[in-house]
């Protein structure tokens, strides 16, 4: 943490101190929990070094630690800085809308990143830049049928779902995408249960362990993520637990590398670094009176064992 302020606060200085004029943008940014995985770590790696490299930006990057109080009291204190622009990465879509509307109403266009707020929230809101999670939770349903319907087990396949952290913005959206899409397309595979792992990878292992003890028939695993994938991979392969067919979202490093392996058959491909580069942009181009679209979304497509090689390994 003391690292992480220091280089937000080296980014400010060196802002101010190097090539500052009276167009300097002030842009403060408060994060969801950055330690909690190596998205996040990466994604304020690269936006710390993007606004580094704009000399007309200086840049306040907080983190909330996962704390809906901590991320109000951010907000607050970046409209008492009089910052010129406000991103917010939500620790919860409901709760931090008084906090949006607080800056709203101090004329602080503010940008929501990587995880939309409430639709209650959005008339205090400028853009939303970040991935389209409903359509990324239906993509993984595509992916989960077309290789049950491979296997011919697209009639009888049973799956347990993995979400991410209950009241948060992206777990809602990718578990409803996956939730609505999959009946569409395999409407005789049954999910038999859905547990949130919280992000987490050993929290994940934990609740597949739980599965696997309550179901003697699991053929699909979907997760919200590939970190919390993996954890159920891991948790399947320490049971000996074999032939199921795991999917995820957002593809982790962790989970290229078990594609790689042929245990993990498909996620979903986004990269942190186009997520904090994309959300810059859209602040700056906010204040330089541009005209942006409301849900600014960067397409994240389909990755499987089948096209892999089309795309690099993450660097997350």
């Amino acid at each position: 943490m003391k690292l992480r302020n220091l280089l937000a606060a080296s980014t400010a200085v060196l802002a101010l101190a190097g090539t500052a004029s009276a167009e300097t943008m002030k842009i403060g940014i408060t994060q969801n929990n950055v330690g909690v995985d190596s998205y996040q770590t990466t994604y304020e790696k690269a936006f710390i070094a993007a606004a580094a490299a704009n000399a007309d930006v200086e840049a306040v990057v907080l983190d909330a630690g996962g704390d809906v109080a901590r991320q109000i009291a951010q907000v607050e204190d970046l409209i008492q800085q009089g910052v010129d622009a406000i991103i917010i990465w939500p620790t919860n879509g409901e709760a931090v809308i008084p906090a949006v509307r607080k800056a709203h109403q101090a004329g602080i266009p503010v940008i929501v990143t990587n995880s939309n707020i409430a639709e209650a929230g959005f008339d205090f809101v400028k853009s939303f830049s970040g991935p389209d999670n409903v359509t990324q939770g239906a993509r993984s349903a595509e992916i989960m049928c077309e290789k049950f319907t491979a296997m011919g087990v697209e009639n009888e396949a049973k799956v347990v779902h993995i979400t991410g952290q209950p009241g948060y913005t992206t777990a809602i959206e990718r578990a409803k995408g996956f939730e609505d899409r999959l009946p569409e397309v395999c409407p005789n595979v049954t999910v038999v249960d859905t547990q949130p792992g919280d992000w987490n990878r050993e929290k994940s292992q934990q609740v597949m362990e739980a599965f696997l003890v309550k179901y003697d028939d699991i053929d699909g695993v979907y997760a919200g993520d590939d970190n919390m994938g993996v954890g159920a991979l891991n948790a399947a392969k320490a049971a000996g637990r074999e032939g199921i067919i795991f999917v995820g979202a957002t593809n982790f490093a962790v989970g290229y590398e078990a594609m790689a392996a042929g245990d993990y058959w498909g996620s979903i491909y986004q990269s942190p670094v186009d997520d904090a580069e994309a959300a810059l942009k859209t602040a700056i181009d906010v204040l330089g009176g541009k005209e942006v679209p409301f849900l600014n979304y960067f397409d994240t497509p389909k990755i499987t064992q089948d096209n892999m090689g089309d795309y690099t390994k993450p660097v997350f």
